[in-house]
């Protein structure tokens, strides 16, 4: 029976007690007849004593000439010391090298690109391996979440021949002699299942080509979905807000350590509180242009916008009610021409997390909308049986999972919230 580190750490297991630890090696120095080695596995990280004449003399060897990376298995006592990493450390009584290690290639002061083009190895650096344990929980506690708001975790389509986002950005590909693509949103294969489930949700990859070199911006990132029958946008604004609440409180008291070891301050996380503050579209015009920003009605907002938008605040806030005439077709429009819809801002400059709206019921407004953006109908024949049979008010979201992981974490780039990221110049590895 192997014991993971973080139960030695915690103070689980008591001092003199013999454990047998299993992991690589993260660090080693040799200081005469005695070895420091440092084991880190998926939970932690520990010293390792190995001492001439306590081991084997193989074992001894072993742990000498063992470099970082090698894996070992390590049998021994567990000690308290104030000067080891974590406060304790393992005597040990036996040091077994699974695997001897060449020369790792990451050393300290490395490029960024470099870094990503090993990122296969990068991916075992503490940073790293902080940031994928907080992502697991983050998507553990949105499926929790919907499970007691009761959705259901449905597995929309990945390949499809329609556009929800606009055909511009879309990742085109030849699906045996027809043409189809790589799905930007599940939204539209959610809108029907909402008419046997109406509560659904859906954590898929979607795909943007869109030519941007932002630190929040993937062309392949995890998109976590819902739509829901019967609510209108404030239904799911107030939906979206407690999720947040309950997610960042959940990382806050259960990732303490790992939001330590990204320099995060978890109280930051465990005060975020909902309701959020909602700003109308055309009031975040005004406070732009009162801060100096050359915009007008009817413009987008960008990354340097959000920032500005949100810089002063502790809380997300919501921007709602955008003119329609910037919107896609699906969003329901208002009698004086603005959107039934929102976008969720992360405070302090780290963007959009979720955008979001009440969804057009009426089926001559989605055919004159569809063709006005140059779609063909017949590409969208099954979207629009939805309002021939049964239509119903309904509304939805999409949240990026990466965007949501790069604020919970305190990032500087969205890239290192994904294990492989995806950005236009670079597939590899």
């Amino acid at each position: 029976m192997f014991t993971p580190i973080e139960r030695i750490l915690d103070g689980e297991i008591a001092e003199g007690k013999a454990v047998k630890i299993r992991g690589w090696i993260y660090r080693t120095r040799q200081q005469g007849k005695l070895n420091f080695v440092v084991v880190r596995d998926a939970s932690g990280v520990i010293q390792c004593a190995v001492k001439k004449g306590v081991v084997s003399d193989d074992h001894f060897e072993g742990a000498t000439k063992a470099l970082i990376e090698s894996a070992v298995i390590v049998e021994g006592t567990v000690k308290k010391d104030a000067r080891a990493h974590g406060g304790y450390e393992l005597v040990a009584s036996a040091f077994d090298v699974l695997h001897f290690s060449e020369i790792f290639p990451i050393s300290k002061d490395q490029s960024t690109e470099f870094l990503l083009d090993v990122r296969h190895l990068w991916l075992r650096s503490r940073e790293l391996t902080a940031v994928m344990r907080i992502k697991a929980n983050v998507l553990a506690a949105i499926r929790d979440f919907c499970k007691q708001e009761g959705y259901f975790e449905t597995t929309p389509p990945i390949l499809t021949t329609s556009a929800a986002e606009g055909g511009s950005t879309l990742f085109e590909l030849d699906y045996f002699g027809k043409k189809a693509f790589l799905s930007q949103s599940a939204q539209l294969h959610l809108e029907a299942l909402i008419f046997s489930l109406e509560k659904v949700y859906a954590i898929t990859p979607s795909f943007r080509a869109e030519k941007s070199r932002t630190n929040k911006h993937l062309t392949e990132y995890w998109h976590f979905e819902g739509e829901a029958a019967h609510v209108d946008n404030e239904g799911i604004m107030q939906f979206e807000e407690r999720l947040l609440e309950y997610v960042c409180h959940r990382i806050a008291k259960e990732n303490t350590k790992e939001l330590a070891e990204l320099g995060r301050d978890a109280k930051e996380l465990a005060a975020v509180t909902a309701p959020f503050e909602r700003v109308p579209y055309a009031e975040a015009i005004k406070r732009l242009q009162k801060k100096g920003v050359k915009i007008k009605d009817g413009d987008d907002f960008g990354a340097d916008e959000e920032k500005l938008l949100t810089d002063d605040k502790t809380q997300p806030i919501f921007i709602t009610h955008f003119p329609a005439s910037m919107k896609p077709f699906y969003m329901k429009e208002n009698p004086d021409g603005t959107a039934n819809n929102h976008d969720l801002l992360a405070p302090k400059g780290f963007g959009e997390l979720i955008g979001g709206s009440e969804r057009e019921t009426d089926l001559k407004t989605i055919e004159a909308k569809l063709e006005k953006a140059g779609e063909k109908l017949e590409n969208y024949a099954w979207y629009l049986d939805l309002r021939r049979y049964g239509s119903v008010q309904h509304s939805g979201y999409g949240l990026g999972v990466e965007r949501l992981v790069r604020w919970v974490c305190g990032l500087e780039h969205i890239r290192d919230a994904t294990p492989f990221p995806r950005v236009i110049n670079r597939a590899y590895p």
